[in-house]
């Protein structure tokens, strides 16, 4: 055989070895870049996500001040894996059985859903608990989990919530964001009877498809090959891969009453996300699209509106 022929013959496997090769690093690259830790100090944590609260929702400034004072208790479990996760709750003013269960979004924590705390304490009047999800908060972790494996853990806070209060609560789940998803990932399990109602704001329809757009967004790239490589590789090494994450299948399976609610100018978690979520969800359910509103930002473009639709729609429910 000529030396030339014999080149030629390696010339495609060492193309192929680079090109997974490349496949591979890239997609590391985009498990690492996505599913990270935020790597705040608890107290940077705090004291962040508390300005940023009341310098959007000045309303809420006095309550989250009293609240702080005595209020609020803490509480943690810890997980199959040995992680300690942390939440903390607090009582109605006036005793009752109504319990909101509130979770919080992408890189955030417990803290910057006190906006929402504010609505269900303050003006509904409301027990409310707020976990810090795996990875996120004062919770420990090593990698997002995008609502999936939150679901089980919020699900546990749920029972734990159900006895702090009583033991014989009527219980909303309410999350915002991947908090919305991870509701909508509850909402599809056997819930527990003292569980009536889910609300989700601004709730993607699967994590595949939410980093399918980010990844067009951020670096114009296509689906193939980087998506499906970097799912194969999650699924293997953190067991779960992003079409298995999916609230459009949940709420597929739900029964109880849902509230959907998305701004319409949403491009973040776009807006076009919301309508086959509600299509797949069985009724009963409710749409509210508020309208001029990006990402995550409807209670501080509409709080009295906000706060009315919820009122209105768990008066019926709950």
């Amino acid at each position: 055989m000529k030396k030339g022929a014999k080149i030629s013959i390696w010339i495609a496997p060492t193309i192929l070895v680079i090109f997974l090769a490349i496949d591979i690093a890239a997609s590391l690259f985009l498990i690492d870049y996505s599913l990270s830790p935020n790597m705040l100090s608890n107290s940077r944590i705090f004291e962040k996500s508390i300005a940023k609260i009341k310098a959007d929702n000045p309303q809420t400034t006095e309550w989250i001040d009293s609240i702080f004072n005595g209020q609020f208790k803490d509480t943690t479990i810890i997980d199959d894996r040995g992680y300690k996760l942390f939440a903390r709750y607090a009582p109605a003013k006036t005793p009752t059985e109504k319990t909101a269960m509130i979770v919080h979004g992408y890189h955030s924590s417990s803290l910057e859903m006190l906006h929402i705390a504010y609505m269900y304490h303050h003006d509904l009047g409301y027990n409310i608990f707020l976990p810090d999800l795996f990875a996120h908060g004062e919770s420990e972790g090593d990698h997002v989990r995008m609502g999936w494996f939150d679901r089980l853990d919020v699900m546990s806070w749920m029972n734990i919530a159900n006895e702090v209060f009583g033991g014989d609560t009527k219980m909303v789940v309410h999350g915002i964001s991947m908090g919305a998803a991870t509701t909508m990932m509850i909402s599809g399990e056997e819930n527990k009877p003292f569980v009536k109602a889910f609300v989700e704001d601004c709730g993607y329809t699967s994590v595949w498809d939410e980093f399918a757009g980010e990844l067009k967004a951020q670096f114009n790239l296509p689906k193939f090959p980087l998506l499906y490589s970097a799912s194969i590789i999650n699924g293997i090494t953190k067991g779960w891969d992003f079409k298995k994450a999916s609230a459009l299948k949940q709420v597929a399976k739900c029964s109880l009453p849902m509230l959907f609610i998305h701004g319409d100018a949403d491009d973040f978690v776009p807006t076009w996300m919301v309508y086959p979520l509600y299509e797949a969800k069985p009724e009963p359910k409710e749409l509210w699209l508020t309208p001029g509103v990006d990402h995550a930002r409807s209670y501080q473009r509409y709080p009295t509106e906000y706060t009315q639709c919820v009122r209105s729609f768990l008066e019926t429910h709950i």
